[in-house]
């Protein structure tokens, strides 16, 4: 992945050294075991954790062995044997490369997890405090992209707490999937290395063992974690459409922090565009789609072969980097999120009170109207209002005086009674019991 969108600390996660040092680990740990089955001299396992513990390995070197070789494991081992020395001929006793790629490969996916389990505390804790912000913060609704009935602005906040609350708790199920242990050696029967050995390591390195690994870890693990990385970018995605749309010109009730001498078009210098979630929006569609490759991986012929690994080399790092970045980023994006209640309250006024619509027809039927006579009532003065809108950009004619003037509307409800349905707080009244079922908080 490009430097532009990775972070540091996720990066590292998939760099040469990292990965070449959880090799070794997995090495010395099975050193270790087979030293205690006698397999091995125990004091050539210790030689091994002492000259290889401490070393620095030369990633020029590997390279230079892999090119003769044409074999990455094998090229480690040569060099391996160059810093450790004789005692270098216990190293991998009974196992084959897979037991090591496989297994350093979960260990970086679980250690790339934890980091985006953080990013999802961050997420969660931005969303949360401006859920309980605006909370009482009365926005327009939208079904179809058009005005439906009120809502308030942290609903919308603790609606998305909920879906990233959720994705949480399948990416801790991801974890616990991916995080497996093989080091069975050749087709994964131990012919040549005892179980025990792959519990050792698996304990060492806080894995489980894989209960059947054919030589590989099977592939569906990795399928089910890169899909659930894919749903959680979906859902990064639909919280940035909806800001891109609310800070449309047209609606402009939520805005990116635009900062000072922050520029939006090397052209127009009015711009404010909503770049940093159109960017999220782009990224979503990355990690979105590395979860095909994955699922295509789990189709492998009998115990083994290695159309997946060229795949795992790019779609490992490339989704967890974007997807560490890309909810970092979200995370900013709501914490600094600019929200204009008075914006919320004229663009739902445009429509000159239709969002009640429903309010009436109800009272409509519960005063003795059929449905469909209801209906009928309620939507012919509520087309005038549509239709004075349609030509003036806010209604010209009041819905409310419209249905006080309707003879038919009046013939079943009094003054009082219409103008009772033109309370915005009823549509607020069960906030409190959403947010306690969110929060778990009143």
């Amino acid at each position: 992945m490009i430097p532009r969108y990775s972070r540091p600390d996720m990066v590292s996660i998939w760099s040469p050294e990292s990965k070449f040092r959880i090799w070794f680990e997995i090495e010395a740990h099975a050193c270790d075991a087979l030293a205690d089955l006698g397999v091995i001299p125990k004091e050539a396992a210790k030689t091994i954790w002492e000259k290889g513990g401490n070393a620095t390995f030369d990633i020029d070197r590997i390279d230079e062995i892999e090119r003769e070789t044409k074999h990455d494991v094998i090229a480690f081992l040569t060099h391996l044997a160059e810093i450790v020395g004789p005692d270098a001929r216990f190293v991998h006793q009974g196992m084959t490369s897979s037991d090591v790629l496989d297994t350093c490969f979960n260990v970086q996916l679980v250690k790339a997890t934890d980091i985006l389990l953080d990013d999802m505390d961050a997420l969660l804790e931005a969303l949360k405090r401006r859920a309980m912000e605006h909370k009482e913060t009365v926005c327009i609704g939208r079904s179809h992209g058009i005005h439906a009935e009120p809502v308030t602005f942290g609903l919308k906040m603790a609606e998305a707490y909920a879906e990233f609350d959720r994705c949480k708790t399948r990416l801790e199920a991801a974890r616990e999937e991916i995080a497996t242990c093989a080091i069975s050696g050749a087709v994964g029967t131990f012919a040549n290395i005892d179980p025990s050995v792959e519990e050792h390591v698996a304990e060492a390195m806080g894995l489980k063992a894989e209960p059947v690994s054919t030589q590989v870890i099977p592939r569906d693990r990795h399928a089910m974690y890169f899909a659930t990385l894919g749903v959680i970018a979906s859902s990064i995605e639909r919280v940035a459409t909806e800001i891109r749309h609310l800070q449309r010109t047209e609606v402009l009730e939520a805005e990116e922090f635009f900062s000072k001498g922050q520029k939006g078009s090397s052209a127009m210098p009015h711009k404010r565009n909503p770049v940093l979630t159109e960017n999220l929006t782009g990224l979503a569609r990355l990690v979105r789609g590395y979860s095909i490759p994955a699922m295509e991986n789990v189709a492998l012929w009998h115990e083994r072969d290695i159309s997946h690994s060229s795949v795992e080399r790019m779609i490992g790092p490339d989704a967890t980097i974007t997807l560490d970045f890309a909810l970092a980023r979200l995370t900013g994006v709501i914490d600094k999120l600019m929200v204009y209640p008075e914006r919320m309250i004229g663009n739902m006024d445009r429509l000159g009170g239709l969002v009640h619509s429903q309010r009436i027809l109800l009272a409509l039927t519960q005063a003795g109207s059929s449905r469909e006579d209801a209906y009928r009532l309620v939507q012919r003065n509520a087309m005038k209002v549509w239709d004075s809108y349609q030509v003036a950009g806010a209604a010209s004619v009041d819905f409310l005086s419209e249905l006080l003037s309707d003879e038919d509307v009046r013939g079943y409800l009094s003054e009082e009674q219409i103008r009772d349905r033109f309370d915005l707080g009823y549509h607020t009244k069960n906030v409190d019991v959403i947010f306690e079922r969110v929060f778990g908080e009143a």
